[in-house]
C-alpha cells in the first residue's frame, strides 16, 4: 500500500535560507494522544531561521532534516484514540517545536485549541509563538496598572503583543523601533522612541515626561543588539528587566532571560482577546510555501512590524479525508 505524502519545507543540512527546499515527504504518523491538522497558515519567527542555521534551542536536539515552524492554524483531519475534545473538521490553532511548515502536522491535543470564529485564519496562524512569549514576559516582569514599561524592539512579533498586553494591564509603554515604525508604535498606543545613536538619552527623556519618577518600572528586551545595557541605566531593579534575545548578556548583567511558557490555557486567553478586538495581530507579509527561503531571508533582517506568515492551504470547512480510531490504520498512521 502506498502511504500518503505531503509537501513540506525541509532543510537537509544546516545553513542559509537556500538550504530550504519544498519536497514531497511521507505524511507524519499520529500518536494516540495527537491530532492531525491540515495546515492553513504557519507563523515565521527568528527561532525558525536560527535553528535552520544550526542553533540548538535549550533542551531541544535539532538535527537535519529539519522542517521549521513552531505555530499554525488549520483544520483537524484525524484524531488519535486518546485525543479527546476535537472532531474532524474543527478549526484550530496550536503549537509544537518545529515541523509546522508543511501541509499537515501532528500535535498533542493538549497543544491545540479551537479557533474562535471571529479570529482570522492568518492571525490565528501567527499568534501562538510571539503571543505566548509576550504573555509569559508580562507575567514574569509583573506588569501592573500605573507602571512605566520600556520595550526594546516594540514593533516586532513579540514586541507588538507585549505592548498591547501591557497597555491592557494599565501601564504606560515606551517602545523603541526604527524610523519607519514610529507611527506604527503610536498606533498601537505606545510612546515611540527611535533606536540608534542617542537612544539612551531619548529613552531617559521619554521616561521623565511620562513617569512620575526618573526611572522605568520594567523593561523587556525583544531586540538584542546590546539593548540591556541601556535597560540597566533606566531601571534599578534588574529582576524586572528581561530579555528574550540575549541570554549571555542577561546573565552577565544579572537580568532575567525569559523563555516562553506555552500552554493551551495561555493560548486560549490570547485568542479570545484577539477575537474580541482587544489585541491586534499584525501580519506584515504573506508568503506561499514555495517562497519559504525568501521568507527566512526577510525574518533574518530583524526589521519589519508584526509577523510574516506562510500560507499553506486555503482553509476549508470540510476536509479532503479524515479518520478516527481504527480507520487510522488504513491510512498508515501509527496508533
Amino acid at each position: 500500500m502506498t502511504l500518503p505524502t505531503m509537501r513540506a519545507a525541509v532543510a537537509e543540512s544546516f545553513g542559509g535560507p537556500d538550504v530550504l527546499q519544498v519536497r514531497k515527504i511521507a505524511m507524519p504518523a499520529i500518536a494516540p494522544d495527537e491530532v492531525l491538522v491540515r495546515v492553513a497558515y504557519v507563523g515565521l519567527q527568528p527561532a525558525d531561521a536560527a535553528a535552520r542555521a544550526g542553533w540548538q534551542p535549550p533542551g531541544v536536539a535539532v538535527e537535519p532534516p529539519l522542517i521549521p515552524g513552531n505555530e499554525f492554524s488549520g483544520t483537524v483531519t484525524a484524531t488519535g484514540r486518546l485525543a479527546t475534545g476535537f472532531e474532524i473538521g474543527d478549526a484550530v490553532l496550536g503549537f509544537r517545536v518545529f515541523g509546522c511548515s508543511a501541509e499537515y502536522v501532528t500535535v498533542p491535543a493538549s497543544q491545540v485549541i479551537r479557533k474562535p470564529a471571529a479570529l482570522p485564519w492568518d492571525a490565528a496562524g501567527v499568534l501562538s509563538a510571539s503571543g505566548q512569549t509576550a504573555h509569559t514576559a508580562l507575567e514574569t516582569l509583573g506588569i501592573t496598572a500605573g507602571e512605566t514599561v520600556i520595550v526594546h524592539g516594540a514593533a516586532g512579533g513579540v514586541g507588538t503583543i507585549f505592548v498591547q498586553l501591557s497597555l491592557l494591564a494599565g501601564a504606560t509603554v515606551i517602545g523603541t523601533a526604527g524610523a519607519e515604525n514610529q507611527d506604527y508604535l503610536r498606533w498601537l498606543g505606545a510612546v515611540a522612541v527611535e533606536y540608534g545613536p542617542g537612544e539612551l538619552g531619548r529613552l531617559r527623556a521619554a521616561v521623565r515626561k511620562h513617569s512620575s519618577s526618573e526611572s522605568a518600572d520594567a523593561v523587556l528586551d525583544a531586540a538584542g543588539r546590546g539593548s540591556l545595557r541601556a535597560a540597566v541605566e533606566l531601571t534599578p531593579n534588574r529582576f524586572r528587566i528581561g530579555s528574550i534575545a540575549e541570554p549571555p548578556l542577561a546573565d552577565e548583567l544579572g537580568c532575567l532571560f525569559i523563555r516562553s511558557q506555552r500552554s493551551s490555557e495561555r493560548l486560549r486567553e490570547l485568542a479570545e482577546l484577539a477575537a474580541n478586538g482587544y489585541l491586534n495581530v499584525t501580519i506584515r507579509r504573506r508568503y506561499r510555501l514555495e517562497e519559504v527561503a525568501a521568507a527566512h531571508r526577510e525574518i533574518e533582517t530583524g526589521h519589519g512590524r508584526g509577523k510574516a506568515v506562510l500560507e499553506i492551504h486555503q482553509p476549508q470547512e470540510t476536509t479532503e479525508w479524515g479518520a478516527t480510531g481504527q480507520d487510522l490504520e488504513y491510512i498508515g498512521i501509527e496508533l
